[in-house]
């Protein structure tokens, strides 16, 4: 990164951190119960978020690179959602024991209130020229990113601009890492999202877990916690931290 860029970098990531409101530190928006200050209409980000998506969008498009973001902002009740049907499914379809079906569940889905997409700052990407494949596949598999498939042009263009913007992946490919599976179409904005994480961290997320709404909460003891803690929320990209 030359000295111009990093001075310009410098300089939005501190813009941002005093536009970035009060409403956003409140812990029911941390854990997707109220919004966050929001932009867009179907894809809703963060609005500090949003504009540095839209600085990244248009220099990827002059690279001829189309970025879709197909995930962005979720609130809780999606996330809940999310997870339950899973649990049904993991619990009943394939008759997994109630420990096994969380451990399933969670390599690549959160425990609603501790997603990062209640944050509006974390995104997946993919390529836009093939958008039409969300209504007859799952575009979100790590093998579509890789070996000249069809999201490789745009996994490589973001390994090498994604962070000029403030864009970090999430769960990166390190072999050591632990949590969430790999996830090469998750990223996150760094100047927003690594404030947010120090307030989660910081508060009682045995209180914020255990919710007699989830399934399969009751087994969510102290030492599950904790691991799921350390693990699925604290083991992620070293740079946003």
């Amino acid at each position: 990164m030359n000295l111009n860029l990093y001075r310009n970098f410098l300089l939005f990531f501190l813009i941002c951190n005093v536009n970035f409101s009060q409403k956003n530190m409140n812990l029911d928006v941390i854990k997707g119960i109220k919004k966050p200050d929001l932009v867009g209409d179907s894809i809703m980000l963060e609005k500090n978020t949003y504009k540095a998506f839209k600085k990244m969008e248009s220099a990827a498009e002059k690279d001829g690179i189309n970025l879709k973001i197909v995930s962005a902002y979720r609130g809780y009740d999606r996330q809940k959602l999310i997870w339950n049907e899973k649990y049904i499914k993991f619990t009943t379809t394939y008759s997994l024991e109630p420990l096994k079906a969380i451990n399933e569940i969670i390599q690549y889905s959160t425990i609603p209130g501790t997603s990062r997409h209640h944050w509006g700052t974390d995104i997946d990407i993919i390529d836009g020229n093939y958008s039409d494949l969300e209504d007859v596949e799952d575009v979100l598999i790590a093998s579509k990113f890789e070996n000249n498939n069809i999201f490789y042009d745009v996994k490589q263009w973001m390994n090498l601009n994604s962070e000029k913007f403030g864009f970090f992946i999430t769960y990166n490919n390190d072999p050591n890492r632990t949590g969430f599976d790999h996830e090469p179409w998750h990223y996150s904005y760094a100047p927003i999202s690594k404030k947010i994480l120090k307030i989660l961290i910081e508060s009682d997320l045995k209180q914020i877990i255990k919710k007699e709404d989830i399934n399969g909460s009751e087994y969510f003891n102290d030492e599950f916690i904790n691991k799921y803690v350390n693990e699925n929320i604290l083991d992620i990209n070293p740079d946003l931290k």
